[in-house]
C-alpha cells in the first residue's frame, strides 16, 4: 500500500514561526456570498493560519470600491424574481445579522484586513469586467489563476465558499 504525501504550504512568520495556509475563494457577490468567505479567513487566521480570500466572477463586486454598500441577499428561486423582493429580502438579513449581534459587511471587511487577511482580485474577470486596479479598494492584490493555483496547491485547506 503506497502513501500520497500532501504538500502544505507552510509559511515563516517575523518571529521565526511557520504557518499554514488556507484560501477561500468567493464567487458570488451577495450578503451570503461574502460572509462565509470572510467569517473562516478570519477564524483561520486567529488559529494562526496564513489565509487569502481569492474573489472572482460576481464575488469581485464585494472589493470594489463602494461594493460593500451595494451588495444584497438575493432569495432563491422564484421569489428572487420578484421585482423589489432583493431589497426586502436584503433588510431582512441585515436586520438578522444585527439582531444576532454580528458585524456589518463592512465591518468584517475590515477586520480580515486588520487581521491579516490577504485579498486577492482574479485577473481573468478583471479583464472580462472591464475593471482597472484603481477600481478596488486598497490592499487588494491581483493575480491570475494560475498565481492562485500556485500558492493554493500547498495550502493545508482550500475552499469553494
Amino acid at each position: 500500500m503506497s502513501e500520497i504525501a500532501v504538500n502544505q504550504e507552510v509559511t515563516t512568520s517575523p518571529a521565526g514561526e511557520q504557518r499554514e495556509s488556507c484560501t477561500f475563494i468567493c464567487s458570488r457577490g451577495t450578503l451570503d456570498g461574502a460572509y462565509p468567505a470572510l467569517v473562516l479567513a478570519i477564524n483561520a487566521r486567529r488559529l494562526g493560519m496564513e489565509a487569502t480570500v481569492f474573489y472572482t466572477f460576481m464575488g469581485i463586486n464585494i472589493i470594489r470600491k463602494g461594493g460593500v454598500d451595494r451588495t444584497q441577499f438575493i432569495p432563491p428561486g422564484v421569489m428572487g424574481a420578484i421585482p423589489g423582493m432583493a431589497s426586502v429580502a436584503t433588510w431582512m438579513m441585515k436586520k438578522q445579522i444585527d439582531q444576532a449581534g454580528i458585524p456589518t459587511l463592512e465591518e468584517m471587511m475590515d477586520m480580515a484586513q486588520a487581521e491579516g487577511v490577504k485579498f486577492v482580485a482574479c485577473r481573468m474577470t478583471i479583464d472580462m469586467m472591464g475593471l482597472k486596479p484603481e477600481d478596488f479598494i486598497d490592499g487588494v492584490e491581483i493575480q491570475t489563476a494560475e498565481d492562485y493555483l500556485k500558492h493554493a496547491r500547498h495550502c493545508k485547506i482550500n475552499m469553494f465558499t
